[in-house]
């Protein structure tokens, strides 16, 4: 069942790109991450689909309900995060979560007291005085007290030290294995990679790609690294391997070259019996590496089209 699902959503400021032809699909109990820069429009995309800003064109639905006509109905079964969380300062934390759970027809005290307990959240403390960390955890509460079908981050760990951060990472496992689809829009690719099970990566408001992180990860690339002897050291332009892309010489060690590779390794080793290597070293790439691979593809294609 697909309980995200974006077709062909735009939205635009007058003049100004937002978010270009989005089509997404997320399904029950999932964790998808949402990967870009900042600026690549995974704010407006979220925003659209909490109904805080209006679709210049297309349409979006959760758990198949239109994001616009039934906005009241999809605020119940749903837990969002902003990136940045602004409250009452005058309120302690605690009159915040007993406020936030009037919203839902049930009691939450039992699980506002469990995860205040998990992130050391004190609900004596106004918001006001809190520092910017302390607001984030609240703003973690806040999202998970009334246990919803559906959780929506965007940017959540920022202002997170990593012990909370870890903590946080381990209650989003616990809730999808529940059955929680969990939606995490995020810039920092460690994150997606530790937690998400598919992505879809965004640049200038456009999907790029969407697939497996396991796929991403393990059936299209290996990251390369080669040593060259100190008597064989040569310009980056004499490396011509097909299936060689984002090859670079390390910072500081001319002879140290690294490339992602996509063909058969038989191939690869053909290739590099021409050159006298002190080492080799072949290894899965991180997904910021593909990541990145993907943006200079995109911005290959855009030079090719000037």
């Amino acid at each position: 069942m697909i309980v995200i699902e974006t077709n062909h959503l735009c939205k635009r400021y007058g003049k100004d790109r937002g978010i270009i032809d989005v089509n997404l699909a997320v399904k029950q109990g999932e964790t998808f991450g949402f990967i870009g820069p900042n600026g690549a429009g995974k704010s407006t995309t979220i925003r659209t689909l909490l109904n805080f800003i209006f679709p210049t064109s297309g349409e979006a639905k959760i758990n198949g309900l239109d994001c616009i006509k039934n906005s009241k109905k999809i605020r119940q079964i749903i837990g969002y995060l902003p990136s940045e969380v602004n409250y009452y300062d005058d309120m302690n934390a605690g009159q915040l979560f007993k406020y936030s759970s009037n919203f839902y027809k049930k009691d939450c005290t039992k699980r506002i007291n469990e995860l205040c307990e998990i992130f050391q959240v004190d609900k004596s403390k106004k918001v006001g005085e809190m520092s910017l960390g302390n607001k984030k955890k609240v703003g973690i509460v806040q999202a998970l007290l009334h246990e919803p079908e559906i959780l929506i981050f965007d940017e959540p760990t920022s202002g997170l030290d990593p012990l909370m951060q870890k903590m946080f990472f381990n209650v989003l496992k616990e809730q999808n294995k529940k059955g929680t689809t969990i939606f995490f829009s995020s810039h920092i690719l460690s994150e997606v990679q530790e937690i998400c099970s598919r992505v879809a990566i965004i640049k200038e408001g456009k999907i790029l790609k969407t697939d497996e992180v396991s796929v991403l990860r393990n059936s299209q690339f290996k990251k390369i690294m080669i040593c060259l002897s100190e008597e064989n050291i040569i310009d980056i332009s004499e490396i011509n391997i097909d299936g060689a892309v984002n090859i670079k010489i390390e910072q500081d060690k001319k002879n140290t070259i690294t490339f992602l590779y996509t063909g058969k390794i038989d191939d690869l080793l053909y290739n590099l019996h021409k050159l006298k290597l002190s080492n080799l070293l072949i290894e899965e790439p991180s997904l910021e590496e593909i990541f990145m691979h993907y943006y200079e593809k995109e911005e290959v294609k855009n030079d090719e089209l000037i």
